[in-house]
């Protein structure tokens, strides 16, 4: 097994990394003004997007030929 990652792969987490700090970074404020809402809100988004992912995990699962779905 390698332990190499590619430049490609480095990008990807340095990007994840700066779109989760700016996340939490901008949504301190946005707590402080509206509350436990936004947590609310962040939770229901989440579990969407997790949803929709595994539904395409499925998919891709089913049928794993180029361009499936």
């Amino acid at each position: 097994m390698q332990r190499k990652l590619s430049s490609r792969h480095m990008q990807m987490i340095a990007l994840g990394g700066t779109i989760g700090v700016g996340l939490f970074m901008g949504a301190g404020a946005t707590i402080k003004w509206t509350g436990p809402s936004v947590l609310i809100a962040y939770i229901i988004a989440g579990l969407f997007l997790y949803m929709i992912m595994r539904a395409l995990g499925e998919m891709l699962y089913i049928d794993p030929a180029t361009g499936s779905f």
